[in-house]
């Protein structure tokens, strides 16, 4: 889950990753991406979900990218028509594709309030990052 844009104002969808230019100039063999993004199954953001598993090609995925991608240079290159067709096929599902009334969304509206609640939402399997831990328990 992402915010289109961070809180500096820089968009959080770009064409293209800095890492690959990173991987170009150190000579690496792939570019160092914390994740392999055929992985990522759904992206969430404040526009909307984009339902990467139901995609049925690579161009897919990316249309299915631009459509919750906001105001960002990476988001406006997508056509209404193009976020219309997925959004009747359920790719892209927005908050009103929800039965959300965004004007009157809030954050008590979430399953999990806090960290410790996730965690027990997912039946122990979620361990956050120290730095997300309430109380973290340091080695000695």
């Amino acid at each position: 889950m992402v915010q289109t844009r961070q809180p500096n104002g820089a968009p959080s969808f770009v064409e293209r990753l800095d890492a690959f230019d990173l991987a170009a100039s150190a000579g690496f063999a792939l570019p160092p991406v914390m994740i392999y993004g055929d992985d990522v199954t759904h992206v969430i953001t404040e526009q909307g979900v984009a339902h990467l598993l139901r995609c049925r090609s690579p161009l897919e995925r990316e249309a299915a990218l631009r459509a919750v991608a906001g105001d960002t240079d990476f988001g406006k290159r997508q056509s209404l028509e193009t976020t219309d067709s997925l959004r009747r096929r359920g790719i892209v599902m927005f908050p009103s594709d929800l039965g959300i009334d965004a004007a009157t969304a809030t954050r008590d509206w979430l399953a999990a309030k806090s960290i410790d609640d996730l965690v027990t939402a997912s039946g122990g399997l979620y361990e956050p990052p120290a730095k997300f831990r309430p109380n973290p328990i340091t080695h000695v």
